[in-house]
């Protein structure tokens, strides 16, 4: 995948851009129910979700941006549809970065559907000039119900195939998956989740950490941890 030091190095310039150097930077979450913020179905809660969490990281971050983080997610579906819509929904925005999030639902297409969806939209993004992130899923029920272990074994065959796209493209990875898998360590993973399939805010918020280190300032990349 991309080198997260450099792969959005000229956008962080940017965004440390003071007025009237600076202009406004779009960011665009694309995908299936998470990034739309539904929570309990068919409650959605916007501010608690990971595009509102990592607009507030940024604004924290980079007190001068001028930041819209536009949330093009339906809920229900899958990355076949989302490719559809990419050009009118995604693109027509003029994204800087645009985030791509459908794994959980991809399930229900297969693996070489969702290959095909994804490498559309990433052609696409990367044919007119949008940096671009890919995010495995967050977890569900079947992560931990013993009876879900064939939906648990697509869940990872995704995630896997979305790691590979990554690296093959050379583009950006928020690696959700992962990031639940370190949390899941210290509490069950129902604990971050709101729903049978969507993860409540301390979910969304691990989500958000992830993708916010593709936006770290240089100055916090470099101080000692």
């Amino acid at each position: 995948m991309a080198d997260p030091a450099a792969y959005l190095s000229d956008l962080r310039q940017l965004l440390n851009e003071q007025w009237p150097r600076n202009r406004t930077v779009n960011i665009v979450c694309h995908g299936h129910s998470v990034p739309a913020g539904y929570f309990d179905t068919p409650n959605v809660r916007t501010l608690g979700a990971y595009p509102h969490l990592l607009l507030r990281e940024l604004k924290s971050a980079y007190p001068y941006a001028v930041v819209n983080v536009i949330v093009t997610a339906i809920g229900g579906e899958h990355s076949a549809g989302g490719a559809e819509r990419f050009e009118s929904d995604v693109l027509r925005l003029r994204p800087d970065v645009v985030t791509i999030d459908y794994a959980l639902n991809d399930r229900s297409i297969g693996l070489a559907e969702a290959e095909r969806a994804w490498r559309s939209m990433i052609e696409k993004a990367l044919a007119a000039g949008v940096k671009t992130i890919l995010l495995t899923p967050t977890w569900d029920h079947s992560m931990y119900r013993d009876e879900l272990k064939a939906e648990r074994e697509q869940l990872l065959a995704h995630t896997q195939q979305i790691r590979k796209l990554a690296a093959e493209y050379g583009v950006g990875l928020a690696d959700s998956f992962a990031a639940f898998e370190r949390e899941a360590r210290h509490t069950h993973p129902s604990e971050l989740l709101s729903w049978s399939n969507h993860p409540n805010e301390r979910g969304h918020e691990l989500v958000a950490r992830e993708l916010a280190r593709w936006f770290e300032p240089e100055a916090e990349r470099s101080s000692p941890r």
